[in-house]
């Protein structure tokens, strides 16, 4: 019983959490010596580089270069803790308006091996605001070549495109693609999200090179697109697959309230629009019929209001070892960094690490075990990527 009533309950967990004498770390940063502190580790807040434009996502190279993709569509690359005044050449031309650009950047699990890299990023099409797609491509010299387009999504819209990129080790990407901000007036069930013969609102699962797997749940029916793994999502900004028990985790945009954290699973329908805990924006009036509906799978932990929910990471270093399984979500309305204590597939606690930090769009684990924040907007218009250090155990 308390495990649920901190899992479906944002008051009540916060009332039981603090009963239980958690500590609740809400601080406003400042970088470089001084200490934040935490119910566990204390740590600092480090540049690491500035002059950023808009950064979306993280990655890191087994060579020691850090990537990170600007919004606007611009690949750049941080060697030896310096950014490369010159961006990687080769990228695709983005839409860059609105929400559009270019997103998440990830590396093959051989990259070592086969030199690939995946990016995602809204594509120009016929329509105003593009769709989202994924290319691969060879990253040599800071180039990329032998670009093979694996994945479009069947969609349109203004914003929204998800996007965030997981391998699950099998052969396997996984592709978040978002509802991209369709209206939902009149029938709730008529609603993009809830229509699967489109791209609106999913999880897909492809193989590694773009082809779909012939287990896939939905393979055989003709209504439905073949690369879709799960259906009736918002805007999943936040993407991570655990590495000992497989489990898929994703973190998805609400309207005002109703942020989201799901287990993704094959061949579920997660709801949006028809249920779930965010109201409309201004007016404050209902979108949903409610919070729970058969047959429609309800998040595992969700935030009113809404923290704006961007970058998930599920830790397993070893320089904060109390971390260790604990899942760290960014937040860019609420400027913040959530840690997520799990027990198997619940949610146990919540702690805020930092607030008044700036919108925060990615959260990266390292290879030297710390954790790494690209923060769109910190104070005004400046940039940055951040790196946790720790400094003690509590």
């Amino acid at each position: 019983m308390r495990a649920e009533m901190i899992k479906r309950t944002p008051l009540a967990m916060c009332v039981a959490m603090f009963a239980a004498g958690l500590l609740l770390s809400i601080a406003t940063p400042a970088l470089g010596q001084e200490v934040m502190q935490s119910a566990y580790h204390d740590f600092r807040l480090v540049p690491v580089v500035e002059d950023l434009v808009r950064p979306w996502s993280i990655a890191f190279l087994p060579d020691g270069e850090m990537l990170v993709t600007e919004k606007e569509g611009r690949l750049r690359v941080v060697r030896d803790g310096l950014l490369l005044p010159e961006p990687v050449q080769g990228v695709p031309e983005v839409v860059s308006a609105g929400q559009g650009g270019l997103l998440d950047v990830v590396p093959h699990p051989e990259f070592e091996a086969n030199r690939l890299l995946y990016l995602s990023f809204s594509k120009p099409n016929e329509t105003e605001r593009g769709t989202t797609a994924v290319i691969r491509g060879r990253y040599e010299k800071g180039a990329l070549t032998d670009i093979e387009e694996i994945f479009v999504a069947v969609s349109e819209g203004r914003g929204h495109y998800g996007s965030r990129l997981v391998f699950d080790g099998q052969g396997h990407l996984f592709i978040t693609v978002g509802e991209r901000q369709a209206a939902t007036r009149g029938d709730l069930y008529a609603h993009p999200a809830q229509d699967p013969s489109n791209h609106h609102g999913t999880v897909n699962r492809v193989y590694e090179d773009g082809g779909i797997p012939d287990d896939n749940p939905f393979i055989g029916d003709p209504n439905i697109r073949p690369e879709i793994w799960s259906y009736g999502h918002r805007n999943q900004q936040g993407f991570v697959i655990h590495p000992e028990t497989g489990d898929l985790w994703a973190t998805e945009h609400g309207p005002q309230g109703g942020d989201e954290l799901n287990l993704i699973q094959p061949g579920l329908n997660y709801g949006w629009p028809v249920v779930g805990y965010g109201v409309n924006y201004g007016s404050g009036t209902a979108i949903h019929e409610g919070t729970h509906k058969e047959g429609m799978e309800p998040p595992v932990h969700f935030w009113v209001p809404s923290i704006a929910v961007s970058g998930l990471l599920l830790y397993t270093g070893d320089r904060f070892p109390h971390w260790k399984g604990n899942l760290f979500a960014g937040g860019m309305a609420g400027e913040q960094l959530a840690r997520l204590t799990l027990d198997g597939q619940e949610v146990m606690r919540e702690e805020t690490l930092v607030q008044g930090l700036g919108r925060i769009r990615d959260v990266r684990q390292g290879p030297d075990g710390l954790i790494y924040l690209a923060i769109d907007g910190r104070r005004g218009e400046a940039t940055a990527i951040l790196r946790m250090e720790p400094v003690e155990t509590r």
